[in-house]
Protein backbone atom coordinates (compact mmCIF):
# COMPACT_ATOMS: atom_id res chain seq x y z
CA UNK A 1 0.00 0.00 0.00
CA UNK A 2 1.68 3.46 -0.35
CA UNK A 3 0.94 6.46 1.24
CA UNK A 4 0.62 9.56 -0.59
CA UNK A 5 0.40 11.63 2.09
CA UNK A 6 2.64 12.89 4.54
CA UNK A 7 1.22 11.58 7.57
CA UNK A 8 1.85 12.52 11.53
CA UNK A 9 0.48 10.66 14.84
CA UNK A 10 -0.90 11.36 18.22
CA UNK A 11 0.46 9.71 20.56
CA UNK A 12 -1.55 8.81 24.01
CA UNK A 13 0.51 7.15 26.75
CA UNK A 14 -1.52 7.00 29.83
CA UNK A 15 -1.47 5.33 33.16
CA UNK A 16 -4.43 5.03 36.02
CA UNK A 17 -4.42 3.66 39.40
CA UNK A 18 -5.38 -0.01 39.55
CA UNK A 19 -7.90 1.05 42.41
CA UNK A 20 -9.48 3.25 40.36
CA UNK A 21 -11.95 0.53 38.03
CA UNK A 22 -14.52 2.41 37.39
CA UNK A 23 -12.40 5.21 35.65
CA UNK A 24 -10.40 2.86 33.86
CA UNK A 25 -13.69 1.14 31.98
CA UNK A 26 -15.05 4.94 31.35
CA UNK A 27 -11.81 6.36 29.50
CA UNK A 28 -11.25 3.01 27.82
CA UNK A 29 -14.54 2.53 26.39
CA UNK A 30 -13.97 6.29 25.17
CA UNK A 31 -10.52 5.36 23.79
CA UNK A 32 -12.37 2.93 22.19
CA UNK A 33 -14.93 4.72 20.53
CA UNK A 34 -12.28 7.50 19.29
CA UNK A 35 -11.38 5.03 17.01
CA UNK A 36 -7.78 4.99 18.53
CA UNK A 37 -5.64 1.39 18.33
CA UNK A 38 -3.38 0.12 21.02
CA UNK A 39 0.22 0.03 19.64
CA UNK A 40 1.91 -0.76 23.49
CA UNK A 41 0.98 -1.05 26.89
CA UNK A 42 -0.78 1.97 28.26
CA UNK A 43 -0.11 3.98 24.29
CA UNK A 44 -2.13 4.27 21.80
CA UNK A 45 -2.14 6.39 18.34
CA UNK A 46 -4.50 7.99 15.86
CA UNK A 47 -3.95 10.14 12.54
CA UNK A 48 -2.87 13.80 13.83
CA UNK A 49 -5.94 15.69 12.60
CA UNK A 50 -7.61 18.82 14.71
CA UNK A 51 -11.10 16.46 15.54
CA UNK A 52 -8.39 13.80 16.91
CA UNK A 53 -5.99 15.87 18.62
CA UNK A 54 -9.04 17.09 20.71
CA UNK A 55 -10.18 14.03 21.38
CA UNK A 56 -7.08 13.05 23.18
CA UNK A 57 -6.59 16.38 24.32
CA UNK A 58 -9.65 15.50 26.38
CA UNK A 59 -8.72 12.22 27.63
CA UNK A 60 -5.80 13.23 29.01
CA UNK A 61 -7.35 15.99 31.17
CA UNK A 62 -10.14 12.95 31.96
CA UNK A 63 -7.02 10.79 32.99
CA UNK A 64 -5.08 13.30 35.10
CA UNK A 65 -8.51 14.28 36.88
CA UNK A 66 -8.93 10.40 37.50
CA UNK A 67 -5.47 10.48 39.51
CA UNK A 68 -3.67 8.88 36.61
CA UNK A 69 -0.67 10.22 34.40
CA UNK A 70 -1.34 11.41 30.67
CA UNK A 71 0.96 12.61 27.79
CA UNK A 72 0.08 13.66 24.33
CA UNK A 73 3.03 13.19 21.67
CA UNK A 74 3.25 14.52 18.18
CA UNK A 75 5.23 12.43 15.90
CA UNK A 76 6.25 11.85 12.14
CA UNK A 77 7.90 8.65 12.87
CA UNK A 78 7.47 5.16 15.08
CA UNK A 79 10.36 2.62 15.27
CA UNK A 80 9.74 -0.42 13.71
CA UNK A 81 6.03 0.88 12.45
CA UNK A 82 6.19 2.49 9.44
CA UNK A 83 3.08 4.49 7.88
CA UNK A 84 1.81 1.97 5.91
CA UNK A 85 1.63 -1.15 8.50
CA UNK A 86 -0.07 1.52 11.01
CA UNK A 87 -2.68 2.43 8.50
CA UNK A 88 -3.29 -1.49 8.00
CA UNK A 89 -3.73 -1.96 11.90
CA UNK A 90 -6.52 0.96 11.48
CA UNK A 91 -7.99 -1.31 8.62
CA UNK A 92 -8.13 -4.67 10.22
CA UNK A 93 -9.94 -3.05 13.41
CA UNK A 94 -12.34 -1.28 11.34
CA UNK A 95 -13.00 -4.30 9.29
CA UNK A 96 -13.16 -6.46 11.98
CA UNK A 97 -15.99 -3.71 13.20
CA UNK A 98 -17.76 -3.93 10.50
CA UNK A 99 -17.80 -8.03 10.33
CA UNK A 100 -19.61 -7.85 13.10
CA UNK A 101 -22.76 -5.43 11.78
CA UNK A 102 -22.36 -7.92 8.08
CA UNK A 103 -22.67 -11.04 10.06
CA UNK A 104 -25.81 -9.28 12.28
CA UNK A 105 -27.42 -8.02 8.84
CA UNK A 106 -26.91 -11.56 7.23
CA UNK A 107 -28.94 -13.31 10.21
CA UNK A 108 -31.24 -10.60 10.20
CA UNK A 109 -31.64 -11.48 6.52
CA UNK A 110 -31.86 -15.18 6.80
CA UNK A 111 -35.36 -15.12 8.89
CA UNK A 112 -36.43 -12.10 6.78
CA UNK A 113 -39.75 -13.98 6.34
CA UNK A 114 -40.65 -14.09 10.45
CA UNK A 115 -39.47 -10.65 11.09
CA UNK A 116 -41.87 -8.11 12.24
CA UNK A 117 -41.83 -5.40 10.46
CA UNK A 118 -41.87 -1.91 13.41
CA UNK A 119 -39.27 -4.43 15.26
CA UNK A 120 -37.11 -4.82 12.58
CA UNK A 121 -37.00 -1.08 11.63
CA UNK A 122 -36.12 -0.54 15.24
CA UNK A 123 -33.03 -2.58 14.65
CA UNK A 124 -32.20 -1.43 11.23
CA UNK A 125 -32.19 2.14 12.92
CA UNK A 126 -29.52 0.86 15.59
CA UNK A 127 -27.29 -0.82 13.12
CA UNK A 128 -27.28 2.27 10.42
CA UNK A 129 -26.10 4.12 14.17
CA UNK A 130 -23.48 1.90 14.74
CA UNK A 131 -22.18 2.01 11.50
CA UNK A 132 -22.02 5.35 11.21
CA UNK A 133 -19.89 5.50 14.05
CA UNK A 134 -17.27 3.27 13.00
CA UNK A 135 -17.18 5.15 9.59
CA UNK A 136 -16.41 8.28 11.92
CA UNK A 137 -13.65 6.49 13.47
CA UNK A 138 -12.28 4.72 9.70
CA UNK A 139 -9.73 7.41 8.63
CA UNK A 140 -8.29 5.49 5.88
CA UNK A 141 -11.68 4.17 4.05
CA UNK A 142 -11.25 0.22 5.43
CA UNK A 143 -12.85 -1.60 1.92
CA UNK A 144 -15.21 -3.66 3.96
CA UNK A 145 -17.32 -0.44 4.69
CA UNK A 146 -18.88 -0.88 1.42
CA UNK A 147 -20.35 -4.52 2.29
CA UNK A 148 -21.86 -3.28 4.84
CA UNK A 149 -23.85 -0.09 3.60
CA UNK A 150 -24.54 -1.95 -0.06
CA UNK A 151 -26.01 -4.96 2.55
CA UNK A 152 -27.76 -2.01 4.87
CA UNK A 153 -29.51 -0.38 1.07
CA UNK A 154 -30.59 -3.78 0.14
CA UNK A 155 -32.20 -4.59 3.55
CA UNK A 156 -33.94 -0.65 3.66
CA UNK A 157 -35.30 -1.63 -0.03
CA UNK A 158 -34.13 1.12 -1.92
CA UNK A 159 -32.62 -1.07 -4.44
CA UNK A 160 -35.02 -1.71 -6.95
CA UNK A 161 -37.89 -4.75 -7.26
CA UNK A 162 -36.73 -7.52 -9.46
CA UNK A 163 -39.40 -6.98 -11.39
CA UNK A 164 -37.99 -3.54 -12.71
CA UNK A 165 -34.67 -4.99 -13.52
CA UNK A 166 -34.03 -3.45 -17.24
CA UNK A 167 -32.42 -4.79 -19.80
CA UNK A 168 -29.89 -3.70 -21.84
CA UNK A 169 -28.18 -4.11 -25.41
CA UNK A 170 -25.18 -5.67 -25.33
CA UNK A 171 -23.53 -3.59 -28.24
CA UNK A 172 -23.77 -0.65 -26.41
CA UNK A 173 -21.07 -2.14 -23.67
CA UNK A 174 -18.34 -3.60 -25.89
CA UNK A 175 -15.08 -1.94 -26.19
CA UNK A 176 -15.70 -0.11 -22.70
CA UNK A 177 -13.69 0.38 -19.29
CA UNK A 178 -15.24 -1.23 -16.52
CA UNK A 179 -14.31 -0.19 -13.28
CA UNK A 180 -15.01 -2.03 -9.85
CA UNK A 181 -13.65 -2.04 -6.06
CA UNK A 182 -9.98 -3.51 -5.36
CA UNK A 183 -9.66 -6.49 -4.15
CA UNK A 184 -12.07 -8.67 -5.89
CA UNK A 185 -13.55 -11.26 -4.34
CA UNK A 186 -16.31 -13.87 -5.47
CA UNK A 187 -18.85 -11.45 -7.02
CA UNK A 188 -16.58 -9.53 -8.02
CA UNK A 189 -14.48 -12.17 -10.21
CA UNK A 190 -17.30 -14.03 -11.44
CA UNK A 191 -18.81 -10.80 -12.56
CA UNK A 192 -15.75 -9.60 -14.54
CA UNK A 193 -15.33 -13.13 -15.91
CA UNK A 194 -18.79 -12.62 -17.18
CA UNK A 195 -18.24 -9.89 -18.76
CA UNK A 196 -15.13 -10.72 -20.76
CA UNK A 197 -16.97 -14.18 -22.00
CA UNK A 198 -20.31 -13.23 -22.86
CA UNK A 199 -20.88 -9.31 -22.85
CA UNK A 200 -17.88 -7.49 -23.79
CA UNK A 201 -14.78 -9.74 -25.21
CA UNK A 202 -12.24 -7.01 -25.24
CA UNK A 203 -13.28 -5.16 -21.61
CA UNK A 204 -10.58 -3.32 -19.73
CA UNK A 205 -11.05 -3.61 -15.63
CA UNK A 206 -9.81 -1.54 -13.56
CA UNK A 207 -10.02 -0.59 -9.56
CA UNK A 208 -11.02 2.34 -7.40
CA UNK A 209 -12.74 3.01 -4.39
CA UNK A 210 -15.07 5.18 -6.12
CA UNK A 211 -17.07 5.74 -9.13
CA UNK A 212 -14.74 7.42 -11.40
CA UNK A 213 -15.77 10.53 -13.44
CA UNK A 214 -15.44 9.01 -16.62
CA UNK A 215 -18.39 8.41 -18.58
CA UNK A 216 -17.09 5.79 -20.30
CA UNK A 217 -16.31 3.58 -17.46
CA UNK A 218 -19.18 1.26 -16.71
CA UNK A 219 -19.08 0.56 -12.75
CA UNK A 220 -20.03 -2.79 -11.46
CA UNK A 221 -20.57 -4.09 -7.81
CA UNK A 222 -19.88 -0.96 -6.25
CA UNK A 223 -21.87 1.98 -4.08
CA UNK A 224 -24.58 3.53 -6.94
CA UNK A 225 -22.58 1.54 -9.70
CA UNK A 226 -24.24 0.78 -13.10
CA UNK A 227 -24.86 -2.83 -12.18
CA UNK A 228 -24.68 -3.77 -8.94
CA UNK A 229 -26.86 -5.82 -6.08
CA UNK A 230 -30.49 -5.65 -6.62
CA UNK A 231 -33.12 -7.14 -4.70
CA UNK A 232 -32.27 -10.55 -3.67
CA UNK A 233 -29.25 -10.68 -6.52
CA UNK A 234 -25.81 -10.50 -6.33
CA UNK A 235 -24.13 -8.52 -8.94
CA UNK A 236 -23.03 -12.05 -10.68
CA UNK A 237 -27.19 -12.28 -11.09
CA UNK A 238 -27.89 -8.67 -11.96
CA UNK A 239 -25.80 -8.79 -15.11
CA UNK A 240 -27.24 -12.45 -16.12
CA UNK A 241 -30.75 -11.14 -16.05
CA UNK A 242 -29.75 -7.59 -17.51
CA UNK A 243 -28.10 -8.57 -20.55
CA UNK A 244 -30.23 -11.84 -21.25
CA UNK A 245 -27.71 -14.16 -20.81
CA UNK A 246 -29.04 -17.38 -22.01
CA UNK A 247 -26.62 -19.98 -20.53
CA UNK A 248 -27.34 -23.08 -18.96
CA UNK A 249 -24.17 -23.21 -16.84
CA UNK A 250 -24.09 -20.32 -16.50
CA UNK A 251 -26.96 -20.23 -14.67
CA UNK A 252 -26.24 -22.74 -12.27
CA UNK A 253 -22.89 -20.55 -11.77
CA UNK A 254 -25.56 -17.95 -10.59
CA UNK A 255 -26.44 -20.22 -7.92
CA UNK A 256 -22.86 -20.83 -6.49
CA UNK A 257 -22.07 -17.35 -6.59
CA UNK A 258 -25.20 -16.02 -4.78
CA UNK A 259 -24.77 -18.26 -2.00
CA UNK A 260 -20.59 -17.97 -1.80
CA UNK A 261 -21.28 -13.96 -1.85
CA UNK A 262 -24.61 -13.35 -0.20
CA UNK A 263 -24.40 -16.74 2.41
CA UNK A 264 -28.26 -16.78 2.91
CA UNK A 265 -28.29 -21.02 1.43
CA UNK A 266 -30.62 -19.40 -0.99
CA UNK A 267 -29.59 -22.47 -3.17
CA UNK A 268 -27.91 -24.53 -1.04
CA UNK A 269 -25.37 -24.53 -3.55
CA UNK A 270 -21.47 -24.90 -1.86
CA UNK A 271 -19.44 -24.79 -4.86
CA UNK A 272 -17.87 -21.92 -5.03
CA UNK A 273 -17.22 -21.23 -1.17
CA UNK A 274 -13.82 -22.67 -1.98
CA UNK A 275 -12.93 -20.53 -4.94
CA UNK A 276 -14.06 -17.22 -2.73
CA UNK A 277 -11.89 -18.59 0.05
CA UNK A 278 -9.34 -18.79 -2.28
CA UNK A 279 -9.31 -15.85 -3.89
CA UNK A 280 -9.38 -13.79 -0.47
CA UNK A 281 -5.86 -15.68 0.40
CA UNK A 282 -4.27 -14.20 -2.59
CA UNK A 283 -5.89 -10.79 -1.61
CA UNK A 284 -3.81 -11.61 1.71
CA UNK A 285 -0.94 -12.12 0.56
CA UNK A 286 -0.66 -8.88 -1.35
CA UNK A 287 -1.47 -10.66 -5.44
CA UNK A 288 -2.41 -7.52 -7.35
CA UNK A 289 -5.84 -7.22 -8.57
CA UNK A 290 -5.08 -7.53 -11.99
CA UNK A 291 -3.44 -11.02 -11.13
CA UNK A 292 -6.33 -11.84 -9.09
CA UNK A 293 -8.49 -11.28 -11.67
CA UNK A 294 -6.39 -13.74 -14.14
CA UNK A 295 -6.45 -16.65 -12.02
CA UNK A 296 -9.67 -16.31 -11.29
CA UNK A 297 -10.57 -16.26 -14.49
CA UNK A 298 -8.81 -19.89 -14.78
CA UNK A 299 -11.10 -20.77 -12.09
CA UNK A 300 -14.01 -19.89 -13.84
CA UNK A 301 -13.15 -21.35 -17.14
CA UNK A 302 -12.21 -24.86 -15.54
CA UNK A 303 -15.85 -25.07 -13.90
CA UNK A 304 -17.74 -23.62 -16.84
CA UNK A 305 -16.79 -26.61 -18.76
CA UNK A 306 -17.31 -29.05 -16.35
CA UNK A 307 -20.20 -27.87 -15.96
CA UNK A 308 -21.07 -28.42 -19.59
CA UNK A 309 -20.20 -31.99 -19.09
CA UNK A 310 -21.99 -32.63 -15.53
Amino acid sequence: MQVKRKLTWLLLLLRLPATHKAERVAIWRKVKKSGAIQIQTSTYILPDEPARYESFQWLTQEVRSAGGDATLVRTREIEGLQNEKLIELFNTARAKEYATLRELLRAWSHRRKTRSAPTFGDKLDRVRKQFREIRQADFFNCPRAQDVEMLLRKMEGTQPAEALVLKVVTRDYRGRTWVTRPRPEIDRVGSAWLIRKFIDPKAKFIFAKKIPANARAVSFDMLDADFSHQGDDCTFETLVKRFRIQDTMVGKMSEMIHDADVDDDKFERTECIGIDRVLKGWARQGISNQEILRRGFQCFDALHAFLRRV
